[in-house]
């Protein structure tokens, strides 16, 4: 199995950046894996993609370059997180996760047993169709776990979920923390950062990697004293909407096109 250069990232302590992918279009995704991102991930959860759409972005990544491909899951469902790993995803992120059994569940989905409970097959696009040897060797170090932390039970319970072996990148997903707390479409209220300050330093403790979002790069870069090893700085989205705003308004803002 191809080596997952973002592991070793994060193993290394680097700092890495990505982009959601949530256009369902190969194309897009290949465009965007040419950029030079550590890691993309495509949407699933709140992407309209379904897994034939995923192998074809998976497929335009494969062909850009080195970018990893990282797939945000519908649901914490073994059977869902072991079709798309079977697809060639080299990690997966998982929502919604709040205790402590949750977070096992989702760590042994993405390992063969006897450390997981992902069931075998050999020719799968993951194992090359079988033309992979090492394949049922490698794969249970080479995925990438980001766990989503999103709601105050997973917030309550962070020190036994960071216990437990096999989790990349805590990735707090602070617009669902915030609605969960009671204060939805404002994570900056002061309820919402002290719980995320409870989680930085659980991971910072234990030195595991933070994950979020960001709106830009220049976001990205005032938590990286934080200890966020895993920061999205866009996604292709918000990038094509806000391109398009901008050329238009510009456009509109032309003295002989406003004069008429």
């Amino acid at each position: 199995m191809q080596a997952n250069s973002l592991k070793q990232k994060l193993s290394d302590g680097k700092f890495t950046c990505g982009s959601w992918v949530s256009l369902c279009s190969p194309l897009g995704a290949e465009v965007m894996g040419m950029v030079g991102f550590d890691w993309l991930l495509i949407d699933m959860e709140h992407g309209s993609g379904d897994l034939q759409t995923l192998i074809h972005q998976l497929q335009g990544i494969a062909a850009a370059g080195d970018t990893v491909p990282i797939v945000r899951v519908p649901w914490n469902d073994p059977v869902v997180i072991k079709r798309v790993l079977d697809a060639g995803a080299m990690g997966v992120m998982v929502p919604g996760v709040r205790t402590v059994a949750e977070a096992e569940q989702a760590i042994a989905a993405t390992r063969f047993a006897p450390e997981g409970i992902r069931g075998v097959a050999a020719n799968t696009r993951a194992a090359r169709f079988g033309l992979d040897g090492e394949f049922l060797a490698t794969a249970n170090g080479q995925i990438a776990l980001f766990l989503q932390i999103e709601n105050r039970e997973a917030v309550d319970n962070i020190d036994p979920i960071l216990d437990l072996p096999g989790i990349d990148v805590a990735f707090i997903g602070p617009n669902d923390l915030s609605s969960d707390m009671g204060h939805r479409g404002n994570a900056a209220h002061p309820d919402v950062q002290a719980a995320i300050a409870i989680v930085e330093q659980a991971a910072n403790a234990r030195n595991i990697p933070l994950g979020t979002v960001s709106r830009n790069w220049e976001g990205a870069a005032a938590m990286v004293d934080k200890g966020y090893r895993a920061m999205s700085i866009m996604g292709d989205i918000p990038l094509m909407l806000q391109a398009a705003q901008s050329g238009v308004s510009n456009f509109r803002k032309h003295p002989r096109v406003a004069g008429k």
